[in-house]
């Protein structure tokens, strides 16, 4: 019988630990953890592009969000993605108040993780306070929102207990819209975006927030 030498089998356990490897990112790619490994987008303050201002599309306004407690996975994205876009920096709210409305829709051992997320989402607080001088506000427009394709392949390669029970994702695409105040003119930027939230809605029970992709970096 022909020994296997000392190099091939540093050889063979490289091949399953690449293979393994792949798993693990893939794994980790479909419940949203490989947004932390993307920085922040850049923060751009209010272009020169003079026009009217427009309209949040809310009705609750640009306050931190009281999300609803609904059963409905759509319904519950759709609040969570308006949410997340949506602030004022002139009603006198910090940036950690708005995150705070979103981590307690939260599953409690996804919150750190979500906090996290957020941060990437969110300006921080010297940014925020640059946007303050110019009376920034967000929101956000929703062009679609659908369950990704790769969604069920990835159900269905999870192992049991991997996924919590009613797991599902949508991914939102729009269009995140600022207006503010420069030099004494209203002014409004708009750029598109892309994301993906990963939720779990349980039968009979009301749904909980697990993670966020990186910004742009949605699943298809």
């Amino acid at each position: 019988m022909r020994q296997i030498t000392e190099p091939e089998q540093a050889s063979r356990r490289l091949r399953i630990a690449l293979i393994g490897g792949g798993l693990i990112l893939a794994l980790l790619v479909g419940i949203g953890i490989y947004g932390l490994l993307r920085g922040p987008a850049p923060e751009p303050s209010p272009g020169p592009r003079v026009s009217a201002f427009g309209t949040p599309d809310s009705d609750r306004g640009l306050s931190p969000p009281e999300l609803p407690a609904v059963s409905d996975a759509e319904r519950f994205a759709r609040e969570v993605a308006v949410g997340l876009f949506g602030w004022d920096t002139g009603l006198g709210h910090a940036t950690h108040e708005y995150m705070q409305a979103i981590v307690d829709v939260a599953d409690p051992d996804e919150a750190p993780g979500l906090a996290a997320d957020l941060r990437a989402y969110f300006p921080d607080d010297d940014t925020w306070a640059e946007l303050r001088h110019y009376a920034t506000r967000q929101w956000l427009t929703i062009d679609t929102i659908s369950v990704p394709e790769n969604w069920a392949g990835i159900v269905a390669d999870a192992r049991p207990g991997i996924l919590p029970p009613g797991a599902t994702a949508y991914t939102v695409t729009g269009t995140r819209h600022r207006a503010g105040v420069w030099e004494g003119q209203n002014v409004t930027d708009a750029r598109p975006v892309s994301f993906t939230i990963f939720a779990a809605c349980p039968d009979g029970q009301s749904c909980r927030l697990l993670r966020l992709s990186a910004l742009d970096t949605p699943l298809r």
